[in-house]
């Protein structure tokens, strides 16, 4: 796997970085960035928290809002961002923010023409991983996070593979895609018409019926604009009431979706993965 670097900027004493390589999995070419800790210049191999960013995003809006790199210099943590979705011109997209480009929704998209390079939840899990734990100082131990679209991913993917992540954590997520418009747009493009095929993408639905436990912290803007009819962390509450899942959600009163509610608790959630990838 050959990956060109695209820019390099030294901050708390480590490295920021971001690369391009061609995805074999997505068929095109995608750019990721990469925070390294201080620690891996004394040869230290340091786990990895994967964070994966919500709708019209790419790798930059965490890595250069979050204010996440002190924390994670700190307790000797690399973090990457991917993309959000393929990119290229003989990539599909729709006009609008919610599907297409910057919308990959963390699936396997199974409809043309969205099937020849939306294969996201692959890449997100095996072709990302497999580059990072060839190219860098790091240890094949991980977590996941995300916000927002990426928070519906990382719960999802999360779920759906207990023995790669020690914890998963995401802020403000789409909780039940399947039943608000964001999520049944984005389906219903990506995956048919068929929504029993839309629940393996559902997080309240797996929480819902789950038997293996993925240590799990979700934090919400109780000011959020898109709380009600997109978001409905009520719904991920009830889903793990019925399976006993260990969820904390906590409610912020008076944050909303942007990146200053993000910032204001990314530590709490760093040192929560730390405490699970220590384990």
């Amino acid at each position: 796997m050959s990956i060109e670097n695209v820019s390099t900027n030294k901050i708390f004493g480590g490295w920021h970085k971001q690369y391009s390589h061609t995805s074999k999995t997505l068929n095109c070419n995608m750019q990721f960035a990469i925070y390294l800790p201080p620690q891996v210049a004394k040869g230290v191999k340091v786990p990895v928290l994967y964070w994966l960013s919500g709708l019209t995003c790419t790798d930059e809006n965490f890595m250069q809002k979050a204010g996440a790199m002190r924390m994670a210099a700190e307790l000797g943590m690399a973090i990457v961002a991917p993309d959000t979705s393929p990119r290229g011109d003989d990539v599909a997209d729709d006009e609008g923010y919610d599907l297409g480009k910057g919308a990959g929704f963390y699936v396997n998209a199974t409809q043309a023409p969205w099937n020849t390079h939306y294969q996201m939840y692959d890449y997100i899990v095996n072709e990302l991983p497999e580059l990072i734990e060839a190219t860098f100082p790091v240890s094949n131990k991980r977590a996941i996070s995300g916000h927002s679209m990426g928070g519906h991913g990382a719960l999802v993917i999360g779920m759906h593979n207990p023995d790669r992540y020690t914890s998963m954590s995401a802020f403000s997520p789409i909780t039940n895609p399947v039943n608000v418009p964001w999520g049944q747009k984005a389906f219903t493009a990506y995956l048919g018409s068929d929504k029993a095929t839309w629940q393996q993408y559902d997080a309240s639905e797996l929480m819902r019926k789950a038997t293996t436990f993925v240590p799990v912290k979700v934090d919400q803007g109780g000011a959020d604009n898109f709380l009600a009819e997109q978001l409905t962390p009520e719904v991920l509450e009830q889903a793990a009431k019925a399976s006993n899942y260990p969820l904390e959600l906590n409610i912020h009163e008076g944050y909303d979706h942007s990146y200053y509610f993000i910032s204001s608790f990314i530590d709490e959630h760093l040192r929560f993965h730390a405490e699970h990838l220590a384990k």
